[in-house]
């Protein structure tokens, strides 16, 4: 079994470049290769340009769709971007890895989404779900916060961390993954510190001994769901007595309960 990581944070020594390494010692340990692309280290640009495609359909107006497709069609996407292709069609296991920055993930991560996740290549409007690129493959988020699990509880005053995650998995279900569940890191204080530096350092070691557990047991990690392409109708609605996967949805059920 092979895993990759894509890490997007500026900095190598930071708590998120080693909880990649720490999670590829585990992996390997347990019998699985590892890679890992660097987005900050490798230099990704993650503006989409024109001067990226040069055989273009439209040399007087750049059609991001348009030229994505003509390039995939004709394999002449830019190398870096095939190459993370490659990278993913060899991994069965995908592992995002990032810190949330103003309730979002860097920008480098989101330009990775916008160039690498190409037109043609990584889906198409029949090539998505259940019949997405990835399909049989798995995903996960690892993310780091500042502050504690309870502010990012549905009444926290940090935002509910399943409804801010949803879109990122979100676009991992339409290419094709089963999204297991993320894996969040709470009180990884950086610049804004709350705590005793004693009471720091134990917290991140414990992090990393949870994320390293969870990866030596992913098989035991529970999905979350999507609605498939077959459930929604010509309208793009959910059929009749199809399930809503929904997070808001989900979450209203649970506050209905309590």
């Amino acid at each position: 079994m092979h895993a990759h990581f894509v890490l997007a944070h500026p900095e190598p020594q930071s708590f998120n470049a080693h909880l990649v390494r720490s999670g590829i010692d585990a992996l390997r340990a347990a019998g699985w290769s590892a890679s890992v692309s660097d987005l900050y280290a490798i230099g990704f640009d993650p503006c989409e340009r024109g001067d990226y495609f040069a055989d273009r359909v439209d040399p007087r107006r750049f059609d991001v769709q348009s030229e994505q497709r003509h390039a995939s069609e004709h394999g002449s996407l830019p190398a870096h971007v095939r190459e993370e292709l490659e990278r993913m069609d060899r991994a069965d296991l995908l592992i995002l890895q990032y810190p949330m920055w103003w309730h979002l993930p860097p920008a480098i991560l989101k330009g990775w989404f916008d160039r690498v996740w190409a037109y043609g290549a990584a889906y198409t409007s029949t090539k998505r779900f259940e019949g997405g690129r990835f399909v049989g493959k798995r995903a996960m988020l690892s993310v780091t916060v500042g502050t504690s699990r309870e502010t990012y509880m549905h009444d926290g005053r940090s935002g509910d961390i399943d409804l801010m995650l949803w879109p990122v998995n979100f676009n991992l279900a339409y290419v094709g993954y089963t999204v297991v569940d993320h894996f969040v890191s709470y009180g990884v204080e950086a610049g804004l510190r709350y705590s005793d530096p004693s009471e720091i350092e134990a917290r991140l070691k414990r992090i990393v001994a949870d994320f390293r557990a969870s990866l030596r047991e992913i098989d035991k990690r529970s999905a979350i769901s999507f609605n498939r392409k077959a459930e929604w109708g010509a309208d793009g609605r959910i059929v009749a007595g199809a399930p809503i996967h929904s997070p808001f949805i989900r979450r209203k059920q649970v506050l209905d309960l309590e």
